[in-house]
């Protein structure tokens, strides 16, 4: 019923049901009050995702392609802190709204204030370069989520990223690499792990041609692991 208040009920209709939810006179009932109510109403179902990023973009525009029709989530915000990175022009041809910030900005709650003036729900990091601050940890308690291009724990941490993280699994030899998905807490790539997933090491593995495999199971998973928590957010 009330998905059906929200869709096709005429302004008036719908100050009737916030006039009997929220036990307000409709009288002077604005706009705004019905928007209000029917975020609060219906946070249930859809959560409003914002994605950060800082490069080209892939994974981002592969979680606004899973989301684009999805009845769950709905990607609403890129949030980037490079003025030239490709994501911005993803989000420009994904019709998806972008805000820019830097490093100052995202330090002193400015971030934080935006993503609560978007009503956001779900944070994604999508090779996003900085550290999340402890205060935008603590507004969005395991709801903040990253992916690391290797089996963390191994070559995680403060400056280990891209092809530097390629590059060291194949100087220590290792057989096997992979992706972590994982929550974001205040120190890099320590947060509760979500999910793993592995592709092997070839003897003749370069850090580009471990990077193509690695991108592959990106773009295969982290959609369906955000889709996941997006799920559990809608059924608590």
């Amino acid at each position: 019923m009330f998905e059906h208040v929200r869709r096709c009920a005429p302004r008036e209709q719908k100050r009737d049901v916030f006039e009997f939810l929220c036990h307000v006179p409709k009288v002077g009932i604005t706009d705004d009050h019905l928007y209000d109510v029917q975020t609060r109403i219906f946070a249930g179902s859809m959560v409003r995702i914002a994605i950060f990023a800082s490069g080209s973009g892939t994974n981002a525009q592969r979680l606004m392609e899973h989301f684009q029709h999805h009845k769950a989530g709905r990607v609403v915000l890129i949030g980037c802190d490079q003025p030239q990175a490709g994501v911005l022009q993803r989000a420009w041809d994904a019709g998806v709204a972008s805000y820019l910030f830097n490093g100052k900005q995202l330090r002193d709650g400015s971030v934080l204030r935006e993503l609560e003036a978007q009503r956001i729900n779900l944070v994604v990091l999508a090779g996003f370069m900085r550290l999340i601050p402890a205060e935008m940890v603590s507004a969005f308690p395991d709801r903040i989520i990253n992916i690391h291009p290797s089996l963390l724990p191994e070559f995680g941490g403060k400056g280990m990223y891209g092809q530097r993280v390629h590059e060291a699994v194949i100087a220590a030899g290792e057989r096997e690499s992979g992706i972590t998905i994982h929550l974001v807490n205040e120190r890099y790539d320590e947060g509760r792990h979500l999910a793993q997933f592995t592709c092997p090491v070839l003897p003749n593995d370069t850090p580009v041609t471990l990077a193509t495999r690695i991108h592959a199971l990106e773009h295969a998973h982290y959609p369906t692991v955000v889709e996941a928590t997006v799920q559990l957010l809608n059924e608590h």
